[in-house]
Parts: C-alpha cells; structure tokens; sequence
C-alpha cells in the first residue's frame, strides 16, 4: 500500500493541509468499497475508493440530483502514483464517452451536469455531452494561477460544460449573486443610488450571474482549503455549482472526487454527497477536509449569502463571522421549467 507521506519543509504561513501516516491510518477506515450493488442510503455522505468503471456496476439508479465531473484533461500528468497520459483526441473523445454515458443510469430525470475542461478538450467534452444531454452552456473561468510563457499565450482560463437530463432543471439565480465595485455610479433624477449601494467601504452592487467567472482565486500555499492536489479546484467555484443547481438535501456526486473539494462544498451547504476516487491518499485527504468542514464551514469569498470579487474583501471583512446561517440563504430555491 503506497500512502507513506514525505516530510516537506513549508513555509510559516504555509496553511496547506496535511495528511500523516496516523491520519492515513485512522480515515481509511471510513472509505467505501463496493463489493455488491449498493443503496442510496450506503452511499450517502461516503468517499468510494474503487476504480469508477468497477464503481459504475454497483451504484444505484436515479439518485443524483447534480452531477459534477472534472476528468483528467488530456494532458500527462502525474496524481500521486497514478499518472495519465496525453492521447489523440479521438481517443480521448472515446474514453469520456466510455464512463460518461454509463453514469446517465444514475441521474434523475430532473438532474444537472457540469464536467470541467481545457482548452484542449473542450470540443471533445461538448461532443460527447451533446449526446446524452441537452448543453445548456459553456462557463469560462479565470485562472490566475502560474507564470507566463515565452512560446505561447499563457493558458489563463478552463471552461465548464452545463447540461441537463431534461428541459425540467433546478437553476437558483438568486442564490449565486456577485458583489461587485461600483466605479463610475450612477444616479437617479433624485440623486440617489440607481442599482447600487452607498457602503462603509465603497459602493457595490449586486449583479446577477455570467458564464464569465474573474471571482475565482486557484487555492496556493496560504489559504486554509489547499492541498498538495496538481489540480485541485477552488471551493468557491463548487459553491457558485451547487447553490445555482440543488436544492438543501440534493444529492451531489463526483466520479472523478481527487481532494474532495465536491464532497467538503456540499456537506457545508447542506447537501447529500459522494464521490469516486481510486487513490487511497486523496481518499484520506478527502475524509479529513470534511472533518474539517464540520468544525468551519465559511468559504472563501462567500460571505452573507453573495459571491465577492476577487481581492476585494477588506481585513475587516475577512475577520467577519462567515458561518452559513443555514436554510436561511436559501429562500429562494425553486425549480425552473
């Protein structure tokens, strides 16, 4: 068994989470392997440390209210002691097809879908979509992350492909607002605020959302949700899914789980989860962020029910109490037809 963790030295602000040997050795006890077909209630709330392909034969039917997907883009690279290598993009078109379509038996007719990509393969993720559900967009975020190339433009942003079951969907605007900066503020004949707000530290306003995300910061070395995950995506941008797509008490699933941001995201906004991940050490990984989720459940630059830009919190605000009071953010959760 390869979970033996190697020391790093890391710096004193360094926040990112570690896994021990001990911690290892106490949460693998708590993994999912599925022997038989397994019920809901089995699954529920459980990290599933088995191959997705095997996983596929002995999940139940028709459970998953919004399915989030980020594959492996087609790109080699190294997860731990898995490592997957770049393929031809007909090949590649072919693999997701080969566990996209079997994991349809497992979404309601009502159900969303969002599966993240690169630029790269993008066009093979849409293709393969379109055939089993009804592509309702393509959501475009800032990756701010990494250094520039000297051969190239440097790859700033992923897309995220959404789709649905049927034309019967959950979509919760309301629930997904973004606080932005008012720069040049407009006025009424009256002189008062037109669309925005006069507050202690500038003036905002609350718009509604884009299939264009700048809010977003990739997690790095000194935020508290940092794994040593290649790619590891922000709790933030789970939040913005799974507000806009569920109702509290939804059922979130992830077949391609890595450190568990799906899992941790949706046990603090009171959602039913569970998720895929054949490498024990993320599995690990996984089951000690969500013990950690029990005792904080703030995400960053999501306070008092709104999304905030990027870096544009003051110290003041980010000390604030970011508990999530609960039901109470969710008023107006409703079903679109």
């Amino acid at each position: 068994m390869k979970n033996i963790t190697k020391e790093k030295i890391r710096a004193q602000r360094n926040h990112t989470i570690i896994l021990t040997n001990q911690d290892i050795f106490r949460l693998k006890n708590k993994l999912i392997i599925p022997e038989k077909t397994m019920s809901v209630e089995e699954i529920t709330n459980k990290t599933i440390y088995f191959d997705l392909f095997k996983t596929l034969e002995f999940l139940p039917e028709k459970f998953v209210d919004l399915l989030f997907i980020d594959p492996p883009y087609n790109l080699t690279k190294q997860f731990n002691f898995s490592r997957f290598k770049e393929m031809p993009s007909d090949k590649y078109e072919e693999w997701i097809d080969s566990w996209l379509g079997p994991l349809c038996k497992i979404l309601k007719t009502t159900a969303s879908v969002y599966i993240c990509c690169d630029w790269k393969s993008s066009s093979a993720i849409f293709r393969v979509m379109s055939r089993y559900f009804k592509v309702r967009n393509r959501i475009t975020w800032e990756r701010e992350k990494g250094r520039g190339a000297r051969t190239n433009w440097k790859n700033c942003s992923e897309d995220i492909w959404f789709g649905t079951v049927s034309d019967r969907f959950v979509f919760n605007p309301d629930a997904v607002m973004l606080k932005r900066r008012v720069v040049a503020p407009y006025r009424d004949a009256k002189g008062n605020p037109k669309d925005w707000s006069k507050e202690e530290n500038g003036n905002y306003r609350l718009t509604y959302p884009s299939n264009l995300w700048t809010d977003l910061t990739v997690p790095f070395w000194s935020m508290s949700e940092n794994t040593d995950h290649p790619t590891q995506k922000p709790e933030k941008l789970l939040a913005k899914i799974i507000l806009a797509s569920s109702k509290i008490g939804d059922f979130v699933f992830d077949p391609f789980l890595g450190s568990g941001t799906t899992s941790v995201v949706a046990r603090k906004l009171n959602r039913r989860y569970a998720g895929v991940e054949i490498d024990e050490f993320y599995c690990c990984l996984s089951e000690k962020r969500l013990e950690m989720a029990d005792r904080d459940k703030s995400i960053q630059g999501y306070i008092n029910g709104v999304f905030w830009e990027r870096n544009s919190l003051n110290d003041q605000q980010k000390t604030k109490d970011c508990k999530i009071p609960g039901n109470l953010l969710f008023p107006d959760d409703r079903e679109i037809n």
